[in-house]
């Protein structure tokens, strides 16, 4: 890939120019299909200001690879070429326990097995060859079915009583190490439909992408997902898009 690179270009056209070769068919890893929820979804049905994103969140037993908080939380198993669906039926119910809709998104030599795998109201979506996504079939939105307890399980402390308060339900003081047991049996009580909206608002607040929105403007492409996904300090966003903006050459004397 270097030793392809034209003359001039910089650290961030070497990136992209690996993005097009990872997009193909065949190639493609479960980077490429975050980074098409990212652009087509996240950032093209909604917008970093009224959605926000979250990466490996935790759902039961499982990690969940992507949620899109907008007006409820949609979940978004990755299936790539890669990939097998062996652990698939066993996530999707945890997921179910977390998330009003849940989605598996796959390749196209996927998306049979997908369907044979997993319950009527889970959607189907395929990333086709020409790195499109298409619906095969719709998620249900259904929050009445998650479960208050696994909700609270995937919580912060601080996400958790937050959540508590907007329902009204007073907080017990009770010494830290009681803390997750007090507020465990509180949550075990709750609406699972309040809860979701709730879950939802405080999520969208806590997790809050839009401080991002100007360095994912100024940044290729193939970056955008990255930057959405790994934790970046303010102070850090001009010296990363200097260093993408980096001539190739000058970036391979760096030490």
């Amino acid at each position: 890939m270097i030793e392809r690179a034209t003359s001039g270009a910089t650290v961030g056209d070497t990136f992209e120019s690996a993005f097009e070769i990872l997009k193909v068919a065949g190639n493609r890893d479960e980077y490429i299909y975050r980074a098409a929820i990212s652009h087509k979804i996240l950032m093209g049905t909604h917008s970093l200001q009224s959605a926000s994103m979250l990466n490996e969140f935790r759902a039961g037993s499982c990690k969940a690879d992507l949620v899109i908080l907008n007006g409820t939380a949609t979940v978004y198993e990755i299936k790539s070429e890669r990939d097998s669906l062996a652990r698939l039926a066993n996530q999707v119910e945890n997921y179910k326990r977390v998330f009003a809709k849940v989605n598996v998104i796959a390749s196209e030599g996927h998306v049979d097995g997908v369907l044979a795998t997993v319950p009527g109201d889970v959607g189907v979506l395929c990333l086709s060859r020409r790195y499109r996504i298409s619906t095969v079939r719709h998620a249900v939105d259904c929050p009445e079915r998650i479960c208050p307890v696994t909700v609270f399980e995937s919580l912060r402390s601080a996400e958790a009583v937050a959540i508590l308060k907007a329902l009204s339900v007073a907080v017990p003081q009770v010494p830290n190490t009681q803390r997750h047991t007090a507020l465990r049996e509180l949550f075990a009580d709750l609406d699972p439909v309040a809860l979701h909206v709730e879950m939802v608002r405080t999520l969208k607040r806590t997790r809050n992408l839009a401080p991002l929105g100007e360095l994912v403007d100024r940044l290729p492409g193939s970056l955008q997902a990255a930057a959405l996904s790994i934790p970046v300090r303010r102070a850090d966003h001009d010296r990363i898009v200097e260093a993408v903006e980096t001539p190739l050459s000058a970036a391979m004397a760096w030490s």
